[in-house]
């Protein structure tokens, strides 16, 4: 699970992404969630683009996806969701979390 300050981190490092998957019009599917899972292994984060003719919500989505990668959902913004895996070689050093002041 991200804390807030990792998310905002991860928020500032995709604002500059291209998308690198597409969902359509069909649902999610066993080849759709490979290709991403494939993405997140290369790139640990990605930006996933959600068509107009697309029939789900965005949200239903971005559970789908994470839940079929095991990936988290940095951030939904419109049609547009962020998508973080670490890899097993991890290149993104994500923020600690802040200890709890007394």
């Amino acid at each position: 699970m991200l804390t807030g300050k990792q998310k905002r981190f991860l928020r500032a490092l995709g604002h500059v992404l291209k998308p690198v998957i597409t969902v359509g019009k069909g649902d999610i599917s066993e080849a759709l969630i490979k290709e991403t899972s494939e993405a997140l292994a290369s790139h640990e984060l990605i930006k996933v683009k959600i068509l107009e003719s697309c029939l789900m919500d965005r949200h239903e989505v971005a559970a789908e996806l994470s839940a079929g990668c095991q990936a988290e959902v940095a951030q939904v913004l419109g049609r547009t969701l962020l998508l973080y895996k670490a890899a097993k070689e991890p290149r993104l050093e994500l923020p600690k979390e802040a200890k709890a002041k007394k």
